[in-house]
């Protein structure tokens, strides 16, 4: 294991690339910032939904963010710069627990330069401001692999247990977590050195803690007829077609997520491992082979599908953290200069789109807008006190209207589709019937609401009349930004009964 940089070298480093000192500067401020700035995105809303909603799983994702940010704003209050406080911090910790990896691999500047790449990519960023279960499962992925290295390499027998605890933990954050033991089987499969822990107790006792953390969740899906683990396996196959462009769309999405230099900086590297070692897999250094063995499945695995599956720009994340190590053991300062340079004009062109929004965002996958509505809902919901709320997207408006009001606000379920999230938290429709209802429907085009309009023809035979209100607007600086339909919907009926 090498010595980690100590402080008068990082001061050196920093003092001889000024520039890239600058970007630092600039883009942690930024990020800083953006916690108070940023508004809500759905993502935060929903797993905020999760949260108050306690259960061992869930519907879509296991329980780790939910759980993550029951925590911070039932200590802190429903607030959004709370919720992104919360992914901050975790992320915080999966950076330093990045470093402390990175060191187990690399010489005092390998660590350096390797902590620096992480930090200059967008990826960080997303992962600091949107809550999604990527947030925990980075972390928790990190320790398994920190744990790993020491029961192999270190032969410490206690990381075993480590390693297994690390590994359930990021499985109860992502399903994802499946390809930490997979990885190390593939590794162990590949190193004649250490081949024999596959038969070893060692490697059942973490396999035992492993399942032991996995245990609230697979509880769950017991209980609900697996409902979460045919989501996203038949679910997911199900959504297969041809789109062979779909994969520079991809290549696109993972520059942005990376930054195009160190994107390319991967590429050139597996080509000139490749190149140098062939089909000759046991020629690779051991420990090169156990970072690749946790970055090329995903890595590739996901590029390879991207041509017959939409690839999201966040599946491949858990992946960068080996990754980045790896290519790190040849990647200098020249390189990771420009890879901060890009970044700030990357973070500069975020911060103009969030404070002044010059580029409207035509989806619901946006910061914009979502605190007007919410203040629009709430004098709706004073007007007419009595009746319940709901909308009809697969989970946006309803997860951000529950955030805002404070109460539990429908979705599809109303209208007897599936709703995610919203089918599992023990609603009862039937104690709805004959009520009247607020129905809100979310514009992703403020210039354009013929398809939303004709939506409305889907509640007909729900409720015994439908009328139009005035739309929620929400305006900056005299601009319309965003624009919510509403109509008041009488005397509900409620859809028939049907098991899940």
């Amino acid at each position: 294991m090498r010595k980690p940089a100590t402080a008068h070298a990082w001061i050196a480093a920093v003092a001889a690339n000024r520039w890239m000192a600058i970007a630092i500067i600039i883009i942690t401020m930024l990020r800083i910032s953006f916690i108070w700035v940023m508004g809500l995105m759905p993502q935060d809303a929903y797993y905020y939904f999760y949260g108050q909603h306690f259960a061992l799983s869930y519907f879509d994702h296991p329980p780790a963010i939910a759980w993550i940010l029951r925590g911070f704003t039932t200590l802190l209050g429903r607030h959004a710069y709370v919720i992104k406080l919360a992914d901050t911090l975790v992320t915080l910790c999966t950076i330093l627990a990045f470093y402390r990896l990175a060191t187990c691999f690399l010489s005092r500047r390998g660590s350096r330069n390797a902590l620096l790449l992480l930090c200059s990519t967008l990826m960080v960023t997303l992962l600091s401001l949107v809550s999604t279960p990527d947030v925990p499962l980075m972390l928790c992925w990190t320790l398994a692999l920190t744990a790993l290295y020491k029961a192999l390499f270190e032969e410490r027998r206690a990381a075993w247990i480590w390693a297994g605890i690390a590994m359930g933990l990021a499985f109860d954050s992502k399903y994802t977590g499946l390809f930490l033991p997979a990885g190390t089987i593939l590794f162990l499969l590949l190193s004649k050195r250490y081949r024999h822990y596959l038969w070893s107790p060692w490697l059942l006792l973490c396999a035992a803690f492993f399942m032991l953390m996995i245990s609230p969740v697979i509880i769950w899906n017991v209980d609900n007829q697996f409902a979460s683990f045919r989501f996203q396996s038949a679910g997911r196959v199900s959504g297969i077609e041809l789109h062979l462009t779909d994969f520079f769309g991809v290549l696109g999405h993972q520059a942005a997520v990376l930054m195009p230099v160190l994107l390319a900086a991967l590429f050139y590297y597996l080509w000139k491992a490749v190149r140098k070692y062939g089909l000759h897999i046991f020629r690779i250094p051991e420990q090169q082979r156990f970072l690749l063995c946790f970055f090329l499945p995903l890595f590739l695995g996901f590029i390879i599908i991207s041509p017959v599956y939409w690839v999201k720009l966040n599946w491949m994340m858990p992946a960068y953290i080996t990754g980045i190590i790896w290519v790190s053991l040849w990647m200098g300062l020249r390189y990771i200069r420009w890879q901060w340079m890009i970044s700030l004009v990357v973070h500069v062109a975020l911060a103009v789109e969030i404070i002044f929004y010059p580029v409207p965002i035509h989806s619901d996958d946006t910061m914009v807008g979502w605190e007007g509505l919410g203040q629009g809902a709430a004098a709706l919901h004073q007007q007419y006190p009595d009746d319940f709320i709901f909308s009809a997207d697969d989970y946006k408006t309803s997860a951000m209207l529950n955030f805002y009001l404070g109460e539990l606000v429908y979705s599809k379920n109303i209208l007897g589709e599936n709703a995610l999230q919203f089918d599992f938290i023990g609603t009862d429709l039937e104690t709805l019937k004959g009520r009247d209802a607020i129905f809100i429907n979310s514009l992703t085009d403020v210039n354009d609401e013929q398809d939303e309009q004709a939506f409305v023809q889907e509640l007909q035979p729900f409720f015994a009349k439908v009328k139009p209100l005035p739309p929620i607007v929400v305006k900056r600086q005299d601009k319309v930004i965003r624009k919510f339909l509403v109509f008041r919907c009488f005397d509900y009926r409620p859809p028939e009964k049907k098991g899940r």
